[in-house]
């Protein structure tokens, strides 16, 4: 029986990216296979910091290849690119010349504020003078259009370039515009960075000063495509206390570090509750673990935000909390981290 793409591409997927549990299909570093007869001819392309990845990448793909049934000739070509540097001059069409800064929100898993903390922080980076983008890439669950308070639906230039919509005054794209609300999005990986890559390559997104990306839980494709298509100059943890979200925490912490994207820190959401009547302090989801967590991955600790309903209300009404109640503490936490993240990526010390 003549082999077929199918199945080189299955063989292929067994071969595991290096200290990964993904395999190189999924990721997409396979671009290329051709079948001639019994030969097969396959070309692998990797953006990674470990100069022996491509030596094992392809070690192990010949080895998967010649388990085929009838295979004849196999020839497996391997590219290898090192990441940019954070603050290098990316020269690819994808990099978004006119942003100056590309910096990630992610959080290891779902539920600990993570699209409020990007919204507050585009908000806040906004009034601290710097012209600002947000990227919502959360592409399974796109929030960003309400809590951006975003009422215009995004429209398209001479150049068929699609033009983020305004919230209040951030430059928004969001699956969200285009999708019904009622709509679930049930995609495999490939439409996810298809569909991550037309927001890089086909948004207007002009000069900015910062392009906010909020990216979905966890450590797929979705974070993978954003790490790969964009020079990052550095990604910010969200947590909240308790130990199952510290756990996730350093998973998304060692991803970045496994893609060369700098760590900019950890914050710590819904610290604690303070009784806006009596001032007494509640710890609901426990206090300190971002803090714990990031003195143990010796990474910076970026601050706490202490439980506020005015986030949540702000949050429903296209409000951002550093807008709607600029002097709470949430707030000024917000305004800190835009300054740490700041600090950060602008080299200022």
């Amino acid at each position: 029986m003549a082999l077929s793409e199918k199945d080189v591409l299955d063989a292929l997927g067994k071969v595991k990216f290096p200290g990964l549990a993904r395999d190189i299909v999924s990721f997409g570093f396979v671009r290329r296979v051709q079948v001639t007869g019994a030969d097969v001819a396959v070309e692998i392309a990797m953006t990674t910091a470990n100069p022996q990845a491509g030596e094992t990448v392809e070690r192990d793909a010949r080895a998967a290849l010649a388990a085929l049934p009838g295979v004849g000739a196999i020839s497996v070509e391997c590219k290898v690119q090192a990441p940019q540097a954070a603050h290098a001059p990316a020269p690819a069409r994808r990099s978004l010349p006119g942003v100056r800064y590309k910096v990630a929100v992610a959080s290891g898993k779902g539920g600990v504020g993570k699209s409020t903390v990007a919204a507050n922080l585009a908000v806040a980076l906004l009034r601290g003078g710097a012209t600002v983008g947000l990227l919502d890439a959360d592409i399974y669950g796109p929030s960003q259009q309400l809590m951006m308070g975003c009422t215009d639906k995004p429209r398209v230039n001479a150049a068929d370039k699609i033009l983020p919509v305004d919230g209040n005054g951030v430059q928004v794209m969001s699956l969200g515009f285009l999708m019904d609300p009622d709509q679930p999005v049930i995609w495999r990986g490939p439409m996810v960075m298809k569909a991550l890559q037309q927001f890089i390559e086909d948004v207007e997104w002009g000069a900015l000063d910062y392009l906010v990306v909020d990216l979905p839980p966890g450590t797929g494709d979705a974070q993978l495509t954003i790490t790969q298509e964009l020079p990052l100059d550095g990604a910010v943890i969200v947590t909240t206390p308790q130990d199952v979200a510290l756990v996730d925490a350093r998973k998304g912490l060692a991803m970045f570090q496994k893609v060369n994207v700098p760590v900019l820190g950890v914050i710590e959401n819904m610290s604690a509750f303070v009784c806006p009547h009596c001032g007494e302090r509640s710890e609901i989801f426990k206090h300190g673990g971002g803090r714990r967590t990031a003195e143990q991955l010796g990474v910076p600790f970026l601050g706490d935000v202490p439980i506020d309903p005015a986030i949540v209300v702000g949050g429903d009404a296209g409000t951002p909390i550093v807008v709607s109640h600029p002097d709470s503490a949430a707030s000024q936490a917000f305004v800190a981290l835009a300054a740490a993240v700041r600090r950060r990526v602008e080299g200022e010390r």
